[in-house]
């Protein structure tokens, strides 16, 4: 698969839109418990979307004899990742679950080999393997030797799991099955699709905030900086970055996108820093290279 400059955008703006949801969820973690966050951010990326998805909402006779995949996709690419993720953070590290994120490549390399008999090639190999160094890096800060002092946790196994949540949901993405196919599915728009997910996403997002004030949580502290962070949530992680990744997956497949989804601890660390005013080290910009290394040489021609 050869990148084209647009597809290449197409794939850049997720993780940089995701870096930025995690800067902005961990400032107002504080003002809201995280899986209420997740839950509100869908409704509120729901309610917008809603003006773009008539021809779904008009008629949902098709949606109900497809409701298996997409009540699949939506409990894993919405309902289940960022839950998953919220929660290891209460027993995890943010060096162990980057740590984990960034295996992301190898877990799609597997599931394509395991379940589509789609084969990785040399060249997926050691751009998985540049793309992991490049990760090692800026998690490590330029002293790789701390890696070898991370301890794993429960938290740890949650992040697996979202992981993996994430690596099947970008598969049917690419592979979905006969009746989602060109031809034999209704001709929804990418807003349809999206929402189609989101019905049965929605569903296990407040399902896991009415288990999370169960066991007892600190109340919202509403105001203008999580109205704000709302909104960003919203539009940018959610209905931006799913649309691109959506596309993305779709034309460069998911092995390719995965090592895309490598740049967000870069794009987080800059971010980061930005906010409390420091200027990027050289390890940022040797993170950077080794991450680009690796979705050049993994989309070269065999």
């Amino acid at each position: 698969m050869t990148l084209s400059p647009r597809l290449a955008l197409m794939l850049t703006l997720p993780p940089l839109l995701w870096a930025g949801n995690a800067v902005v969820g961990r400032s107002v973690s504080a003002l809201v418990p995280p899986l209420l966050l997740n839950a509100m951010r869908w409704t509120l990326a729901f309610a917008l979307l809603v003006p773009l998805a008539r021809a779904l909402l008009q008629d949902l006779t098709p949606l109900r004899s497809r409701w298996g995949y997409f009540a699949l996709t939506g409990l894993l690419g919405m309902g289940c990742y960022n839950a998953l993720q919220y929660q290891a953070l209460h027993s995890s590290t943010a060096l162990n679950v980057t740590l984990i994120a960034a295996s992301l490549p190898v877990w799609m390399l597997a599931i394509g080999a395991l379940l589509y008999r789609v084969w990785p090639t040399r060249r997926q190999l050691l751009g998985a393997l540049l793309s992991l160094g490049g990760v090692a890096l800026v998690i490590s800060r330029g002293h790789l030797e701390r890696l070898a002092q991370v301890q794993f946790v429960q938290g740890d196994l949650l992040m697996l799991l979202a992981v993996l949540s994430w690596a099947f949901y970008s598969w049917l993405l690419a592979r979905p099955p006969a009746h989602m196919q060109g031809g034999q599915r209704p001709d929804w728009d990418w807003a349809a699709l999206l929402m189609a997910q989101m019905l049965f996403g929605l569903t296990f997002g407040w399902a896991s905030a009415g288990l999370e004030q169960l066991a007892g949580v600190p109340p919202v502290r509403w105001g203008w900086p999580l109205g704000l962070a709302l909104v960003y949530v919203a539009v940018g992680p959610s209905l931006i970055a799913y649309r691109c990744w959506g596309l993305g997956v779709a034309r460069a497949g998911p092995t390719l996108a995965a090592f895309f989804g490598n740049l967000t601890p870069v794009f987080a660390a800059l971010m980061s820093a930005a906010l409390l005013g420091e200027w990027p080290t050289w390890f940022h910009g040797a993170a950077f290279l080794l991450i680009a290394a690796g979705i050049l040489v993994s989309s070269g021609r065999r």
